[in-house]
């Protein structure tokens, strides 16, 4: 059986989008004896408690077989992404002996696509004329951002657009831009060459 990376998420949007991301990743760098579990969902402002991440750890790799490597995606909304990212590293490995990584969308995870909104032209109404904006990571409200570049008064639904978006968007334009994607970029990759070295 193929082991897996275990997404750690905290929407609906991210259960169904995260696995897209991470599929496109392993497909690019040839590791089809990797699979993506299902993602473990936990809520934002709860799982930066003490005891939280690593009762989701805990719990989600005794939920699903075959884990190799763990991947915990948050938005850092209001938080310094370097600083909490380094609190949370450090609590993942007093938590698991399994390859972890830690990536936070800088202010939200929409920051992404508005880096990479060119590549989305026509994509879930996106205008075929839609540029990126200076700084996508730094916007506060990418949704709504998200939602003015949409045509026939369509606005951003996370739950139906995120998946889409997350097929579509050209990864090399995106990390360009944005600094936390080009960091989850590496850190899928570096998750993935550990699983292959075991």
């Amino acid at each position: 059986m193929n082991q897996q990376i275990l997404p750690i998420v905290e929407g609906q949007s991210e259960v169904e989008s995260v696995p897209i991301l991470l599929r496109r990743i392993r497909d690019l760098m040839q590791a089809f004896n990797i699979d993506i579990a299902k993602p473990f969902r936990v809520k934002r402002n709860k799982v930066v408690l003490p005891g939280e991440l690593e009762r989701a750890i805990t719990q989600g790799i005794r939920d699903r077989s075959n884990i190799g490597a763990i991947l915990l995606l948050l938005d850092a909304e209001d938080d310094c992404p370097a600083k909490l990212g380094l609190q949370l590293v450090e609590r993942c490995k007093q938590t698991t002996q399994f390859p972890i990584a830690v990536v936070l969308a800088k202010i939200e995870m929409e920051g992404w696509f508005l880096g990479g909104k060119e590549s989305l032209r026509g994509v879930c109404n996106i205008k075929t004329d839609a540029v990126a904006p200076q700084n996508p990571e730094s916007i506060r409200g990418a949704k709504e951002r998200l939602s003015k570049n949409m045509e026939h008064g369509r606005r951003y639904l996370e739950v139906d657009d995120q998946p889409t978006f997350a097929a579509k968007v050209n990864f090399d334009l995106t990390k360009d831009r944005c600094p936390s994607f080009d960091k989850f970029l590496r850190d899928v990759q570096n998750l993935i060459n550990r699983i292959r070295e075991n």
